[in-house]
């Protein structure tokens, strides 16, 4: 008996005409687009993660620390961005000069002696008085605003201060109250340290307490040369 191979035609012609589905290519895209998205947030970063790096070994990062210190109270904190000794080291000078000055025509040798042996001697309480001058004059300088966050401190102190660096030393200059203010800053490890403080408002205070230790200011000094009288010229001889 024969077999008979029976094909259903229908079923292979409803077979061929099925869709072909097209694979989306969306979730590829947006697959690239996200990981192009991490690489960016990363190189950001990195490169935020650098300049705070560096940022902080700038003479205006230890700025920021000191006014972030003043506007709350933090003593130790501001303690450790200045240098008291250097400060009333360097200060010593201008504060020699203006005593001097005040004796105008009254001061002499003997006077100029005293005033170079005893401001010297006066250092170390000197220092004290310097050191409470300088924290009062920064603590003026941050409460001319409202205390605000340290990273608004960060943004706003490098406008707020013009600041120059040369080395390992650094100058930086702003105005209070219509006078300028000077801040000497020497590299300190990785940070940096306010080494002179020069503002002639300070001085001045200073001088205050030193003059106490010095002579009263008298008369004029009669041998002043500036008090001697020039020799009269001598008569024309009559011809």
């Amino acid at each position: 008996m024969r077999q008979r191979i029976v094909i259903n035609l229908d079923a292979a012609k409803a077979e061929g005409t099925r869709p072909v589905h097209k694979r989306r290519r969306w979730p590829r895209v947006l697959g690239i687009l996200g990981g192009l998205v991490v690489v960016v947030l990363l190189i950001v970063a990195v490169a935020g993660f650098l300049w705070w790096r560096h940022y902080q070994s700038t003479p205006a990062y230890t700025l920021t620390l000191l006014i972030d210190a003043a506007q709350r109270n933090d003593a130790a904190e501001f303690q450790k961005r200045i240098d008291d000794d250097e400060i009333a080291k360097n200060m010593v000078a201008s504060v020699s000069q203006k005593a001097a000055g005040r004796y105008g025509f009254a001061l002499n040798s003997s006077v100029q002696g005293q005033i170079d042996a005893t401001v010297p001697s006066l250092l170390p309480r000197l220092k004290h008085t310097i050191h409470d001058e300088v924290v009062k004059q920064i603590k003026e300088f941050a409460a001319k605003s409202e205390p605000k966050p340290f990273i608004f401190l960060v943004v706003a102190v490098p406008s707020l201060m013009t600041v120059t660096t040369e080395g390992d030393t650094a100058k930086a200059t702003t105005k209070i109250s219509d006078r300028t203010i000077e801040l000497g800053l020497r590299r300190d490890a990785d940070r940096w340290k306010v080494i002179d403080f020069k503002d002639d408002v300070v001085v001045q205070r200073v001088v205050d307490n030193v003059m106490k230790e010095l002579p009263a200011i008298g008369t004029v000094d009669p041998n002043s040369p500036l008090l001697k009288k020039s020799p009269r010229g001598r008569p024309r001889r009559r011809r």
